[in-house]
């Protein structure tokens, strides 16, 4: 059975699962659901559009399927869509879709930490970690497993790739290619995020592929064209080359810097 607390305002043609909690003073608006298990803290705030998944928890003070920050919005119809198991923290702000894609959406088992901004369009992949005061502008794209650390901003548009781990406080203006690790101002290449790929369960293998393929392109001061054709004539064929290779030649930002000062990046 379903916990509504009599002091929620959730609208009688809501959608709502079994099994849901919604505490005193959290509101639900009219095209809402919410999927079984799900529970929705005291005061936060569920608008017109979201779509909710199973298991999830929504914290205090959180907005779920705000109406978008873009001048081009014209009142079209949109959703805010969060996956299973995905919980979003509290204060953190999460942005309806435009005409643009239609739809915002976090996909599973995602950590969306306090303070959070994630504006109209953006595309979260699953087990994404977006830490406290992280601000993601609009369209921006994240892929499976990134972590972008706490009070980081980035730009509209920017793509960033699956397993990639940036540090806090940055500012991410270009691309973040998938399975790195990126620091410093401007942001730039440290090295392969061994220690999340590890956790992961990639084999030594394919850290040590993946090693070599950011060689080319990040510390031999080689153009992007001419290391992504050594990359292909000089490392053997795997998903992991493949994705890189792909990710890079589809940038429409361009990639972040390369660092090759005093490189130990591929060591720890």
């Amino acid at each position: 059975m379903n916990q509504i607390h009599p002091m929620a305002n959730v609208h009688p043609k809501a959608q709502i699962g079994d099994n849901v909690i919604i505490e005193p003073f959290a509101t639900v608006c009219e095209d809402v659901v919410i999927g079984d298990g799900t529970w929705i803290a005291s005061g936060a705030y569920i608008m017109n559009g979201a779509r909710i998944g199973r298991d999830c928890k929504i914290f205090q003070g959180a907005i779920i399927a705000g109406i978008p920050q873009d001048l081009k919005f014209k009142g079209e119809y949109t959703t805010m869509e969060i996956g299973d198991r995905t919980a979003i923290r509290e204060y953190a702000v999460l942005h309806r879709g435009t005409q643009s894609r239609g739809k915002t959406v976090i996909g599973t088992d995602c950590l969306i930490m306090c303070y959070v901004h994630v504006a109209h369009d953006c595309l979260i992949g699953n087990h994404v970690i977006l830490t406290g005061y992280t601000g993601l502008a609009g369209e921006v794209v994240v892929g499976d497993w990134a972590i972008i650390g706490g009070g980081s901003m980035a730009h509209q548009f920017v793509h960033i790739g699956t397993h990639a781990m940036i540090s806090g406080g940055s500012l991410i203006r270009k691309d973040v290619p998938p399975y790195t690790k990126a620091a410093r101002e401007p942001l730039s290449y440290v090295g392969i995020n061994t220690v999340g790929l590890r956790r992961r369960g990639f084999t030594g293998d394919q850290i040590l592929g993946l090693q070599d393929i950011y060689r080319y392109i990040f510390l031999k001061g080689l153009p992007v064209s001419e290391a992504l054709s050594q990359v292909e004539q000089q490392i053997a064929p795997s998903p992991e080359r493949d994705e890189v290779i792909q990710f890079i030649r589809e940038s429409k930002r361009g990639i972040m810097k390369g660092y090759t000062s005093a490189i130990a990046d591929d060591n720890d």
